[in-house]
């Protein structure tokens, strides 16, 4: 059964679309931790993150880091904070969180509440950037 991040590729369940190429794709937490908070996956699934083959390995990394540079000029921020936990879907991931403190990147606490309408126009703002 594809996961839920394979279905989002396969544009069968919407997402807010920061970046894509043909072999990634970086779209808006929907849960997010802080504003701007982005998941950056392969579009092959493969479950574990270090179990991406090394070119794959370096690749996510350089897409990460244009997708961080775009975050950081839209969101007001100290850094933005890599977390590579794979707890929770079954599909390589890295998430993306605009820091200003450690506990930022605290994943044991609550989440943000965000609409659909606010998490469009983060998009948009970090699209701009």
């Amino acid at each position: 059964m594809a996961t839920l991040f394979s279905r989002i590729v396969a544009g069968e369940i919407p997402c807010h679309k920061i970046a894509e190429n043909d072999e990634f794709l970086a779209f808006l937490d929907i849960m997010p931790l802080a504003e701007g908070h982005t998941l950056v996956i392969p579009k092959k699934e493969v479950d574990y993150f270090f179990d991406l083959d090394e070119g794959s390995l370096s690749r996510i990394n350089l897409f990460a880091k244009e997708v961080a540079i775009k975050i950081k000029k839209a969101i007001p921020c100290k850094r933005i904070g890599v977390a590579i936990i794979g707890l929770e879907v079954p599909h390589a991931h890295v998430h993306l969180v605009p820091l200003n403190k450690v506990s930022d990147i605290n994943f044991e606490r609550e989440k943000l509440v965000v609409t659909p309408e606010e998490l469009a126009a983060t998009a948009k703002a970090i699209c701009a950037s």
